[in-house]
């Protein structure tokens, strides 16, 4: 049985209504404001075109967290995050980063995706474990592991 689809009125005062946790997310996988904009943008725009798929309300927090991820992962995958050594040196005279932060940064980019897709739900964004295996698609007992190992990766690399 197919659930009952939004309105669009209230399915627009919804996705403006998640949008600070949208950036939120999309700021933790990509470290830049602009970035992170730009996949908000980009985020609503699909979950707006696919409005239509949602068959529960009651999932829409974790379908659009979902929409939200999967656009990082094409943006980072889009641009590979190579970056100019001029560019690299211009940010570092604007935001000067402590030795930990970098350190931290480098080690999450090390990680397997699942285990720092894990990582950054729970730790960045205080979701619960059953929230993350939502969003993920996942049993509980897997996000589990995933957030063991991802840690253990962490404290092996730091």
């Amino acid at each position: 049985m197919v659930g009952i689809a939004m309105e669009e009125e209230e399915f627009f005062e919804r996705l403006y209504v998640e949008h600070r946790k949208m950036y939120a997310i999309a700021f933790s996988y990509l470290r830049t404001e602009a970035d992170a904009l730009e996949v908000v943008q980009e985020a609503s725009c699909r979950a707006w075109m696919k409005r239509k798929k949602l068959k529960e309300k009651q999932y829409f927090t974790t379908w659009l967290i979902r929409i939200t991820i999967n656009c990082c992962i094409d943006e980072l995958r889009r641009k590979k995050r190579v970056i100019p050594a001029e560019q690299l040196a211009e940010g570092m005279v604007q935001e000067m980063k402590s030795h930990e932060r970098i350190d931290l940064e480098r080690a999450m980019e090390r990680m397997k995706p699942k285990y720092r897709h894990a990582v950054i739900l729970k730790y960045y964004q205080d979701m619960t474990i059953a929230q993350i295996a939502k969003v993920l698609e996942k049993p509980e007992g897997t996000i589990k592991t995933w957030l063991r190992e991802g840690l253990r990766q962490l404290r092996n690399t730091l």
